[in-house]
Parts: C-alpha cells; structure tokens; sequence
C-alpha cells in the first residue's frame, strides 16, 4: 500500500508564502499523478493542483493560477506546493493525494495539514 504524508503547513499573514511538502512511503513507482487538494470550513474539497509523475505535466484551479506551484524532487517520491501572495481565501486543510496507475481516482490520501491566512 501507498502512504502519503504532509508537512509544512502553519499560519502566515496575507501577501506571504508557506511551502507544502508530501511524502509517499512504499510503492511510489505503483503512483502516476499526485496533486494536492484543499478544503475550506464550509466549502467542497476543490483540486488545487495536480502533476503526472512520469513527465511532469502540472494542472492548477483557476484560484491559484499564477501563485502556487507544484513541483517533485528529483526521485519523484516528494512533491512540493510552494504558495505565494496567499490570500485569506486560501486558508484551508490541504491534502495530497495520488493516483494509482490505469485507476480513474485518487485513491490515496494524506491526514491534512492546515494552512491559515490572515489579515
């Protein structure tokens, strides 16, 4: 089985960064696309970005076009989202997922991190 871990989270004030990390321990190479989702109180879990691993094609939602990025080390067993000019809007629970070869779903899931923005 594939375990995915987020580290990085915490609080920062609007207009700052914070850098996202996550792990995936055991059976990476099983793993084609990873991407990182959020939920915010309130609101539907909504694909922030996603990337495939093989070549590394990256997608983003349309609230973070331009201020976040996805990137993966170079073993291609970590993946980062590195956030700029974070908004209030942005504080959610992020959760990395990842997606099994030839498999429609995101099967595998990370327990969160927080991300708070304030003014």
């Amino acid at each position: 089985q594939v375990q995915l871990e987020e580290f990085g989270g915490g609080s920062v004030q609007a207009g700052g960064s914070l850098k996202l990390a996550c792990t995936a321990s055991r059976n990476n190479y099983l793993l084609c696309e990873k991407a990182w989702y959020r939920r915010a109180p309130g609101k539907e879990r909504e694909l922030v970005s996603s990337i495939i691993v093989s070549e590394g094609t990256r997608k983003y939602g349309n609230s973070v076009k331009g201020r976040f990025t996805i990137s993966q080390d170079y073993a291609k067993t970590v993946i980062y989202l590195e956030m700029n000019s974070l908004e209030n809007e942005d504080t959610a629970v992020y959760y990395c997922a990842a997606k099994r070869c030839g498999e429609p779903s995101f099967g595998y899931w990370g327990p969160g991190t927080q991300v708070t923005v304030s003014s």
